[in-house]
């Protein structure tokens, strides 16, 4: 790609990503209300563009999780598999919720958001690295 080409889809992208956040679909919305002001513990952003590449429904960065609200459209989607592939290659855990899941069992899909922070925390706070001698410790 050229660098027109490059700025011009980063332009896209922006656009993109503003029109949908403010035109969230109703199950967007619903999960965005659990989300937001840390009502989990954690900073979410929605519409957030990976890379130049792709826009997430919804991102932790803390614990690097994604959460995508999906409709019938998503369902063996060969697009999704390639993206989820690029995106869990950069160490991001994607979970989705079918839109019928949100609107109607939004207590489970929170459980299951808080298992997964609790699991990616476990994973990110294990022992951590002793801090280097200094000079002195060291006999120099």
């Amino acid at each position: 790609m050229t660098l027109a080409e490059v700025q011009a889809r980063r332009k896209w992208l922006v656009q993109r990503a503003r029109f949908m956040r403010a035109n969230p679909t109703d199950a967007e919305r619903k999960i965005w209300y659990l989300l937001r002001h840390r009502r989990l513990g954690e900073r979410w952003r929605r519409q957030e563009i990976i890379d130049d590449l792709y826009i997430v429904d919804f991102i932790c960065f803390e614990y690097r999780l994604i959460i995508e609200a999906d409709g019938s459209q998503h369902s063996d989607n060969k697009a999704d598999e390639t993206r989820d592939s690029y995106l869990k290659d950069r160490g991001f855990n994607v979970l989705r919720f079918w839109n019928s899941d949100i609107l109607t069992n939004i207590d489970g899909v929170g459980e299951a958001l808080l298992d997964a922070i609790k699991n990616k925390a476990a994973q990110t706070c294990g022992d951590p690295t002793p801090q280097p001698l200094s000079r002195k410790g060291r006999g120099l």
